[in-house]
This record gives structure tokens, C-alpha cells and sequence, in this order.
């Protein structure tokens, strides 16, 4: 990429207030997905490739902090300054369970099995849920040293990590014993921790600098100042060749792993940057901002059109073949009509604005 260059990105509008969590399904049957969570207190699901909206979960009664998909895109789960986390289905939009906490709940994340649910928030407690056993207590693992930021799996759902808002470091938990195995020690307060989809790195965002650790022996592995202070930062999934990092200068930029250097820079949000994530197969790359909008920006070659996607997921300028978004996927509110059994199409935009407000 051309860092002269801006890309065009596909702005997906739905969200009345900031979007400060973004995350992609993995690569399904059906194509991949990706779920937004706002402080307007309602996580959508979108298309991954094209944006277009598929649904809004409705049910939060707070600013939702985060959301996660599990593996099969067939369930979500969010936490909320409503002080739950809520399961939802994934093709109907219906709550499944809600998770009662007694403070905000600011980061949530599905293991890898899928049958559990990990929630961190204000009151420094790591609870594991089990999803086979909803009503069942939650495991909670030893305290956390301060109000947890993010949380997420890796080693076969043996181990989690967990960052804080009001301390440095990421700290690694075994399941085993319960107890901090390790830090990964860094200056200001890490707001982003991603574990690479090769299970090799953990990405992390702290301040004005984003790092890369080896998920194994837990080894710094390269450590890059940015230009300004970031929130985020997600290393492409692929080739591993190059990660984004956005922030509080609204734009959304790109760098060589290897060197750090600087080879892309888009820009197009009103507002700071609060989270960014690589697609699947690392063909693109989501953004969500203060500006209530998500961008989603192509790694291949620039378009220099740049395509409007409504909340009802209509394109300006993109052609979208309907298809693309299978019968998997038909919109929330439609899971009470009758569906055809061989419908290859699905209007789920004009059904879904019935009866509900504008998001």
C-alpha cells in the first residue's frame, strides 16, 4: 500500500453513540461475520466482507462495552454497563441467558470450545461461565489487581489473559491453579490484548506503543512507538506481515511488522479510534470510532469511490450480490415468520425496521 494513499473504506452507519469494541467471526460456512458493540447499548451484526447490517441484539439497558462471536458464528455475547453479560442467538437476535454481575461488565469472550464464557469488568473478578450449565455459579478465578479491560483464551482454553484500566501489564492466568503465571510488563495500561489467529503472538496496545509477544514462552518479541496514542492493534492473520493500530488522531494506520515502519495511513473517522480488527483471511480491516461509524478499509487494491453502508445495509456505490448473505443469516426479527425452505435471498432490512427504532 501506497502510505501516500488513502484507502476508501466501506462506512457501515447503524450506531447512534461511539462504537468501542469490534470482533469477527471466524470464516464459516456461511462466510464470516462481525458484531459491534455501543455505548447506544446495542451490538449489530454485520456481513464481514460487505458491512451490510444483518440485525441489532435488543435487550441492554447500558452503553455495551464489548462482544464476541463464538467460532461458528451461531451465538454472541456482550457486557454491559447494565451489569450483565448477555447469550444471544446469533440467527434470531433472542437473549438466550443473561449473566447477573454486580458491577459494569467490560469485557466478555467465548473459549474455543465454545462452552464457556469469560467476563471482566469493575469489580476485579474473572468469572467463567459454563454455557452448558447457564444458571449453574460461575468458576471465578483469584482476583484481578485491578478493574479488568479486556480478557481472552489461548492454549486450548488452558490459559486467559487479562489487562486492567488503572495498571500496566497483561497478566496470563493458568485454569489449572487459578494464579497469574505471568506478566507482560508495559508502562501505561494495556487497552487492547489480541491473541494471533496462529496462536504464535499476543498484540497488545498500551499508550503509545503497541507490542508483540511470544504466546508460548512470553518473550517480548518487538516493541514499536506510534505516532500518537493508540487504543488498538490487531496483527493481520495471514502472513503476519503487518498490523493497524488507531487512536486518538482518528485515523487508522498500517505498519511492517518486521521494521515498524509506516506503509499505510487512512483516514476518514470524526473522531477517535477505539477499536480495530483484521478480517479472517486478512483481506480487510474493521474500525469503530467516537464517531458512532465502522469502516471497514480493503487491503488489496484502493477504490477511490468510497461506499456508504446504511443500517439497513444498502450500498451507495457497491453492487452487493444478495447471496452473499445466506439463508443462515435472515434478519432478527423474521425469526418468527415462516421461512421458505429454498429461499436463496433474504430482504432482512426492510422486515427488521418494522415496529423497530431507529439505531
Amino acid at each position: 500500500m501506497d502510505k501516500k494513499k488513502v484507502a476508501a473504506p466501506l462506512v457501515c452507519h447503524g450506531h447512534s453513540r461511539p462504537v468501542v469494541d469490534l470482533n469477527y467471526s471466524p470464516v464459516t460456512p456461511d462466510g464470516f461475520f462481525l458484531i459491534s458493540a455501543s455505548k447506544d447499548s446495542t451490538p449489530m451484526l454485520r456481513n464481514g466482507e460487505t458491512g451490510d447490517w444483518i440485525g441489532t441484539f435488543e435487550g441492554h439497558k447500558g452503553a455495551v462495552w464489548s462482544c464476541c462471536l463464538d467460532i461458528n458464528a451461531l451465538r454472541a455475547a456482550s457486557g454491559s454497563a447494565d451489569f450483565t453479560a448477555k447469550l444471544w442467538d446469533a440467527l434470531t437476535g433472542d437473549v438466550l441467558h443473561s449473566f447477573d454481575h454486580k458491577h459494569i461488565v467490560r469485557a466478555c469472550a467465548f473459549s474455543e470450545d465454545t462452552h464457556h464464557l469469560l467476563t471482566g469488568g469493575f469489580e476485579k473478578i474473572l468469572r467463567i461461565f459454563d454455557l452448558n450449565r447457564p444458571d449453574a455459579p460461575p468458576r471465578e478465578v483469584d482476583n484481578s489487581p485491578g478493574s479488568v479491560r479486556t480478557v481472552a483464551w489461548l492454549h486450548s482454553d488452558q490459559t486467559i489473559i487479562s489487562s486492567c484500566s488503572d495498571i500496566g501489564g497483561a497478566r496470563l492466568w493458568d485454569l489449572r491453579s487459578g494464579k497469574i503465571v505471568q506478566t507482560l510488563e508495559t508502562k501505561s495500561p494495556v487497552t487492547s490484548a489480541e491473541v494471533s489467529q496462529d496462536g504464535r503472538y499476543i498484540t497488545t496496545a498500551d499508550g503509545s506503543t503497541v507490542k508483540f509477544w511470544d504466546a508460548n514462552h512470553f518473550g517480548l518479541v518487538k516493541s514499536y512507538d506510534m505516532p500518537c496514542n493508540v487504543e488498538s492493534a490487531s496483527l493481520e492473520p495471514k502472513l503476519g506481515n503487518k498490523f493497524i493500530a488507531g487512536g486518538e488522531d482518528m485515523w487508522v494506520r498500517v505498519f511492517d511488522f518486521h521494521t515498524g515502519e509506516e506503509i499505510g495511513c487512512n483516514k476518514g473517522h470524526h473522531g477517535p479510534v477505539h477499536c480495530v480488527r483484521f478480517s479472517p483471511g486478512g483481506e480487510s480491516y474493521a474500525s469503530g470510532s467516537e464517531d458512532g461509524t465502522i469502516r471497514i478499509w480493503q487491503t488489496g487494491p484502493l477504490n477511490h469511490n468510497e461506499n456508504n453502508v446504511s443500517e439497513n445495509g444498502q450500498t451507495d456505490k457497491l453492487k452487493v450480490a444478495a447471496d452473499e448473505v445466506t439463508q443462515k443469516i435472515e434478519g432478527f426479527h423474521l425469526a418468527e415468520e415462516e421461512k421458505a425452505a429454498d429461499q436463496e435471498k433474504i430482504d432482512v432490512f426492510h422486515a427488521a425496521k418494522e415496529g423497530k427504532a431507529d439505531a
